[in-house]
């Protein structure tokens, strides 16, 4: 049996992050593979490469919490990936390498964006693929250009009634072409013999409950390539979780230790970031909690969890959640089913539910198990 555990973003902007995955640290533990999303660039590289609010550099010193607490793989394919453009990228991912944790998702070209993070547990190979579907383009990787492995996204917006400017209805899908491309790699992986995990960055951000369109279409059309599970990330608030095929789609595993003073808007920022902090409250309806200066975000992904995933001998896998509560601090805290849990849970359940999904998910113990079809590879 190997265990994989895998969690959402991770943005350390401070220079020690020990303090803040020192709860997580012992459950991580339990598993044979721990897989995570490093959310910004680690580096010393200040020069921005963004035409959106950039992230901030995150200080190298603090992977070294990340490789202390358990981490394996590390995904870097996401929108802030080339804020400080090739020099960022490279900068991360040796860091982490000297570390002894394998990236995958980004590179100095798109060949080595999308070459996999491969790793092995008592022969078994797991090979972890991370693809960027949000965008912004300047991210997105080429044949002689650093950036992130990438499937476009086309959106739509479709006028509702005799009301011309006002709220549309919005559809959105892959562009068909790199989505062939994306089912092709992962089906490459498969037929080399390993298990493919897919890791996503895509969803709505600060939005509970709403899935978009697009998420269903990439994340089935991996598993129909062979994938055994797809995990996601981005939104950084918890989604539903999805059983399609015998196989789990965690559309969004929500925030794990987010510490930024990036979208804060305080006086002393830019003028890009005070106007972000402005547009946030207008868009998603949230203010950040005043008593966190550290955690900008909807007080609602306090609510967050680890995915576990196994997978046996035979090729079934399985599927569980552990419920996590960020606590004042900031910090991920695992939490039994009677000490907290049951409300994280029952979050999850209502969020699942509410996105039109009938997974079920029951308790076991203090984990929460999501019931799949048997249906061995």
């Amino acid at each position: 049996m190997t265990t994989i555990m895998a969690t959402g973003d991770l943005v350390l902007e401070r220079a020690d992050a020990t303090s803040l995955l020192a709860a997580v640290a012992p459950v991580l533990a339990e598993a044979d593979v721990v897989i995570g999303q490093l959310e910004v660039p680690h580096t010393e590289a200040t020069a921005t490469m963004s035409s959106d609010v950039p992230a901030l550099p995150a200080p190298p010193s603090a992977l070294d919490a990340v490789a202390g607490a358990g981490f394996d793989v590390l995904t870097l394919a996401g929108n802030h990936v080339y804020d400080f453009g090739g020099e960022g990228i490279e900068d991360t991912r040796r860091h982490c390498r000297d570390r002894g944790m394998v990236t995958t998702g980004a590179g100095g070209d798109l060949e080595e964006a999308w070459q996999p993070a491969v790793v092995g547990h008592e022969g078994r190979r797991v090979a972890v693929l991370s693809v960027n579907c949000v965008g912004p383009r300047e991210s997105w990787a080429g044949s002689g250009k650093a950036g992130c492995a990438w499937i476009e996204v086309v959106t739509h917006y479709e006028p509702r009634g005799a009301n011309p400017g006002g709220p549309p209805r919005t559809y959105t899908f892959a562009e068909p072409r790199s989505l062939a491309a994306f089912a092709d790699r992962v089906a490459a992986q498969v037929a080399e013999g390993t298990d493919v995990i897919v890791a996503l960055h895509q969803g709505l951000v600060h939005q509970p409950v709403d899935i978009a369109q697009y998420q269903y279409e990439i994340a089935h059309a991996a598993i129909d390539a062979g994938a055994v599970a797809v995990i996601a990330h981005h939104a950084h608030i918890l989604k539903g979780i999805e059983a399609y095929r015998g196989r789990p789609i965690f559309h969004g595993l929500g925030n794990l230790a987010t510490v930024t003073h990036a979208l804060g808007g305080q006086p002393g920022d830019s003028p890009e970031r005070r106007a972000w902090a402005r547009e946030r409250v207008r868009l998603f309806g949230f203010s950040p909690d005043p008593a966190m200066p550290e955690y900008p975000f909807h007080p609602e992904s306090r609510n967050t969890a680890i995915a576990v995933i196994t997978l046996d001998a035979e090729g079934r896998v399985g599927a569980e959640v552990i419920p996590c509560w960020i606590d004042d601090d900031a910090r991920p805290v695992p939490v039994t089913r009677a000490g907290g849990g049951e409300a994280v849970g029952h979050y999850l359940q209502e969020i699942t539910r509410e996105a039109g999904l009938d997974t079920v998910l029951a308790w076991s113990g203090d984990r929460l198990t999501v019931q799949l079809e048997d249906h061995p590879r």
